[in-house]
């Protein structure tokens, strides 16, 4: 006799996650543990899913408080077909920098996601990657994303490499891996950073409160990961301050969560606190010329500004620098003229 909350005989249930546990992880809930690699899902619904016999290990149902070890696999099915592998080709133009046989840098606008996710499965860059260019690879454990090696933020603007054949994908993803591609991000932040260069090493991971935001954690392990950001400053504007990032690591959030941190959060990032005046004086003047800007720019500061990787079929060396979008560029004018004039 079946319990009622398990799955039906005739209900047919479809993978929609497929996880292979690394071989250095610790003993950890499971349900912690898959919210970690599932970020858009709640811990509810993890639970529920886990009561309903839907998230198995090793093929073989288990309990919601089961502990995970290295190298088990861990599926996760559901009675729905899972929407993220049905990859909707769009026409959607690209912004093409550069293109060869064996790659492509596409400069990304803010407000396009890179590719279909809960809550944005069309209008992405990976859609409008499958309508112009045909069988690019997909990296093993990221299907579903063709081309994609990395990826930035939905309101951040600037540069991406995708790979357009197997070899290409396999030999940027292990300069990725070994982070000898050189990738360079320009950042207004709120205040004046002291530094004229400087290092923040501090590990990140998904906030237990909301886990939609990343957070530093005081050392590497079950939640927090091994992150680092390299800064200089460009340009100091009393109130603000425009710094150069070079990202050693990549992970989730990594620029915005390490400034906010060292408590110079993002120019306009509503997501990390920035999108508050967090600097300057009470004068209503100057709330409305901040106010103004975050008009102008209704999304975080920063730009992926410059790429530089091998090649990986001539082995040369390549570089590929971009402008700063209208946005970026009009709210530091303005910012410019209001220190010049103040």
């Amino acid at each position: 006799m079946t319990s009622p909350e398990a799955p039906q005989e005739n209900e047919e249930l479809f993978e929609h996650h497929r996880i292979v546990v690394d071989g250095k992880q610790s003993k950890l809930r499971i349900d912690r543990f898959l919210m970690d690699r599932l970020p858009n899902v709640s811990r509810s619904k993890i639970q529920d899913a886990l009561k309903k016999g839907f998230i198995q290990v090793n093929e073989q149902n288990i309990k919601a408080n089961y502990k995970v070890n290295p190298h088990e696999v861990i599926t996760v099915s559901l009675p729905e077909p899972p929407r993220d592998t049905e990859l909707v080709p769009e026409n959607i133009p690209l912004n093409i920098v550069y293109e060869d046989d064996t790659v492509l840098i596409v400069h990304k606008s803010a407000g396009m996601v890179v590719h279909p996710a809960y809550n944005n499965w069309t209008g992405t860059l990976v859609n409008a990657l499958a309508y112009h260019f045909q069988n690019l690879p997909n990296m093993k454990g990221n299907e579903g994303r063709p081309g994609l090696v990395h990826r930035i933020d939905k309101d951040t603007s600037g540069l991406l490499v995708i790979a357009k054949t197997e070899p290409a994908m396999t030999h940027l993803a292990a300069q990725f891996a070994r982070h000898s591609i050189e990738r360079t991000y320009y950042a207004l932040v709120w205040g004046e950073v002291k530094e004229d260069k400087s290092t923040i090493n501090a590990p990140l991971g998904r906030s237990q409160k909301d886990r939609r935001i990343v957070q530093v954690y005081d050392q590497e392990g079950e939640y927090g990961k091994h992150a680092i950001t390299h800064y200089k400053v460009l340009k100091r504007l009393r109130y603000v301050t425009l710094i150069q990032c070079n990202l050693e690591t990549g992970r989730t959030h990594q620029i915005r969560a390490h400034l906010k941190h060292i408590g110079h959060p993002l120019f306009s990032d509503a997501m990390y606190g920035g999108d508050q005046i967090l600097k300057g004086t009470v004068f209503s003047k100057y709330k409305a010329f901040v106010q103004n800007c975050f008009k102008v720019m209704p999304r975080q500061a920063l730009h992926a500004k410059s790429l530089g990787f091998i090649h990986p079929k001539t082995g040369e060396n390549l570089f590929f620098d971009s402008e700063l979008p209208q946005d970026f560029q009009q709210v530091l004018e303005r910012w410019e003229n209001y220190v010049q004039h103040h």
